[in-house]
């Protein structure tokens, strides 16, 4: 069978159009092609794209198909959109996004590949990446694997050409959903809702599966060609006991870098072993998940307050929070991104700050003397608290800014005046 064809082109326009010729200056083409009995065979070929084999599944019904990367299999999550315009990697390290898809407003990722300097823990703790356009090549120079790669080695699932935005409105409208991704043909959109109906993430403990399992000393700082801020530290040591409730490498790095000795201890850790240590201060980090799921926590918090200045970044700043008698809440969508404005009520100051939390503290549940020293911009949140009396301070995001801007940093000089300020004291 031959099949042959003229494009229609310039010229035809011409003679249909013979006034116009002094308007146009225009190449007059045509054309042709043919092809014989292997026409057919071509268009029942592979074709040279990839298609839609992945499936990401709502609670609420709806059905996203996509193309995958990373690992294949089917997992299930509870799916959040993060606003960071860079840091994929910070992000895919967070321990803080266990159990959790997290989807990417920015449509372009990928495009500076991975490098092992910029993660944030041991291993990717999130359940899965959606995004909209993976990029087919990297251009850094730091650059050590692609993206699908580093995905596909840690038993990642990740799904892209998906539309992000729509699915950003939908959890904006309607907050966080459980979501099912899925490359197996096998198994029916029903069975996907079915076991996205039938997880949930509220009252999950998750900090204990990101912990480390034992003891351990913190000696690395920020590398001199990352660092700032380096004019303000403090002349003196001081010794740091840090709770591991998925802590990221950065801000034990900023801590060493103020001048602070750290050892890292478990989420289970008793109270009164830390007390034995004689820290100068003790930092509660940040987490995953509910703190409401872990009583075991808040309650080596009670049993440290008041007898050392005490730091509470994120889930550290929710579980002093329940420690003081307050209520956290679970909040619609959460607040994940690095572009969130923080208003400092006692300096007036706007930080631009990191953020990455679904449950937030309750600042009318709070007892007489705790204040809010911080408030989220955008809903009015409470993003940061203070007992002078018992020598406490917490952040509800992320000082240490990976990824995101420095302008929270001095938080962690405010840590060690108040560690100064008890030890003078004393």
């Amino acid at each position: 069978m031959a099949i042959r064809c003229t494009g229609f082109g310039v010229k035809n326009w011409f003679a249909s159009n013979p006034g116009n010729y002094a308007s146009i200056n225009a190449r007059i083409f045509t054309i042709k092609c043919s092809s014989g009995a292997t026409a057919t065979a071509v268009g029942l070929g592979e074709r040279p794209w990839k298609t839609s084999d992945a499936r990401l599944v709502l609670e609420d019904g709806s059905v996203w198909k996509a193309k995958s990367f990373g690992a294949s299999g089917t997992q299930v999550g509870e799916v959040v959109f993060n606003t960071s315009l860079t840091g994929y990697q910070e992000i895919l390290t967070d321990p803080s996004y266990a159990g959790q898809f997290v989807l990417m407003t920015n449509p372009h990722i990928g495009n500076t590949g991975v490098n092992f300097d910029d993660e944030e823990s041991s291993q990717c703790f999130l359940a899965g990446l959606v995004i909209r356009s993976l990029s087919i090549g990297t251009s850094n120079w730091r650059c050590a694997d692609t993206l699908g790669d580093y995905l596909a080695e840690r038993n990642i699932m990740g799904i892209y050409d998906v539309d992000t935005r729509a699915i950003t409105r939908r959890l904006r409208q309607d907050g966080s959903l459980i979501g099912v991704l899925s490359t197996e043909d096998s198994k029916t959109d029903e069975e996907l809702l079915k076991m996205s109906c039938s997880w949930d993430i509220v009252g999950v403990d998750l900090i204990s599966g990101v912990s480390c399992n034992s003891p351990y000393e913190w000696v690395d700082k920020t590398g001199s060609e990352w660092d700032f801020n380096s004019n303000e530290r403090a002349g003196e040591t001081f010794r740091v006991i840090a709770y591991d409730f998925g802590i990221k490498h950065n801000i034990l790095r900023r801590l060493a870098s103020y001048g602070c000795k750290i050892t890292v201890v478990p989420s289970t850790w008793p109270a009164s072993e830390t007390l034995k240590m004689k820290p100068d201060g003790v930092l509660f980090s940040n987490g995953p998940g509910d703190p409401s799921a872990v009583p075991y926590a808040v309650e080596t918090v009670k049993e440290i307050l008041g007898k050392v200045p005490v730091f509470g970044i994120c889930m550290g700043h929710q579980l002093l929070g329940q420690a003081l008698g307050g209520k956290t809440f679970k909040m619609k969508f959460g607040h994940h991104g690095g572009n969130h404005p923080v208003r400092n009520l006692r300096s007036g100051r706007v930080e631009i700050s990191a953020q990455n939390h679904n449950y937030a503290v309750d600042p009318a549940s709070l007892p007489e003397g705790v204040e809010v020293t911080h408030v989220n911009l955008n809903d009015g949140s409470c993003a940061g608290l203070a007992y002078p009396a018992l020598n406490i301070m917490s952040l509800q995001y992320h000082p240490e800014a990976s990824p995101g801007p420095h302008d929270s940093d001095p938080a962690f000089r405010e840590f060690i005046q108040l560690m100064k300020q008890v030890k003078q004291n004393a």
